[in-house]
């Protein structure tokens, strides 16, 4: 949640020396999430969409207010709960409900592809969030992905231009987790990452609950143990343990090459509707989520690349060199 997919961090021995353990966690967190999609295509077919997206979340607030509480974390002040609930409009409510409304009609892997895009409008949402001037290049690429989404979706509903209501909401869930990533990786960096995603699942679990009784009320659910046991998992691991391991993986680092691993989720969303749901993995597929996948990995790449500072005069020797360092350092803890 986040914006993990776009952060980065200064690099020093002690961190380094870490690499590994970082990289292993953040795997860990991506395969963790990687099997949301095709468990809400096995969820969403005994129980009904409004209450797999309501419900997980809702099971997730009892976790989450339990280590909140467990661990004696501060309450938000001010401003704060405005910005927790932009993150839990996009991660908690916005990006569950449309997905699992959207995956009734479409196929997981189909799913897969078109979130592809997650991780390159997760680094527009922060680009346009934080005010930042990324090369035209960015753009570019950017634009590009978003094209090759649309032009898998509308392939596979019949020609282009032709896209099927699922595709639009799988194109909202897109931008509505895009957001939430954006806000929740600034405020993690006052509440804390797992906090954040915390409170954020808490705040919205009134409403959560709400849409739960509703959905419950219109269709009593009638599911199989696969189907109640693939809404555990959305609850519990997708909406909460999952976000442990994968802010874990970003707080050891390196952040830039940590959040890259995000780009392997869809591949093994892809892969996993194959195994577990036997979708056959045609080559409109196989072409469109390569396509997706690399233009997002190459508009993180872009962003995360190191704007190459302004020629300038060479200071003085010996009187200007030590007021360079302090300002440089001064400026270390405002870099993302």
């Amino acid at each position: 949640m986040e914006d993990n997919s776009s952060a980065t961090a200064i690099l020093n021995p002690v961190v380094l020396s870490r690499t590994p353990s970082g990289l292993w966690w953040g795997l860990l967190g991506v395969a963790a999430f990687s099997f949301t999609v095709p468990f809400t295509k096995v969820a969403v077919a005994g129980l009904s969409p409004l209450f797999v997206g309501s419900g997980r979340a809702a099971a997730a607030a009892v976790l989450a207010a339990f280590a909140l509480a467990i661990s004696r974390q501060r309450l938000p002040r001010g401003v704060q709960w405005a910005r927790l609930a932009v993150v839990a409009a996009g991660v908690v409510i916005g990006f569950p409900l449309l997905t699992s409304f959207a995956l009734t009609t479409t196929p997981a892997s189909h799913g897969a592809v078109v979130i592809a895009l997650l991780p390159a409008a997760t680094a527009t949402a922060a680009v346009l969030r934080g005010r930042e001037r990324p090369p035209l290049v960015f753009w570019l690429i950017t634009g590009l992905g978003a094209l090759a989404a649309i032009a898998f979706a509308s392939l596979q509903s019949g020609g282009f231009g032709r896209l099927h209501a699922a595709d639009l909401l799988l194109l909202g869930a897109v931008v509505a987790a895009a957001v939430g990533y954006a806000e929740g990786g600034l405020l993690a960096r006052e509440l804390g990452p797992w906090q954040t995603v915390s409170w954020a699942v808490v705040l919205a679990s009134p409403l959560m609950v709400v849409l739960t009784l509703l959905s419950l009320a219109q269709q009593p659910p009638s599911a199989s143990p696969v189907q109640w046991a693939a809404f555990a998992y959305l609850g519990v691991v997708s909406m909460f343990l999952g976000f442990f391991a994968w802010y874990r993986g970003l707080a050891i680092g390196p952040m830039a090459q940590v959040s890259q691993i995000q780009l392997v989720q869809p591949v093994l969303s892809i892969c996993w509707a194959g195994f577990l749901l036997g979708e056959a993995l045609t080559w409109t597929t196989i072409v469109g989520g390569v396509a997706v996948i690399l233009c997002a990995g190459a508009a993180v790449r872009v962003r995360l690349k190191p704007v190459p500072a302004p020629h300038a005069a060479q200071p003085a020797p010996h009187a200007a060199q030590p007021a360079a360092l302090h300002a440089t350092r001064s400026l270390q803890p405002a870099k993302d």
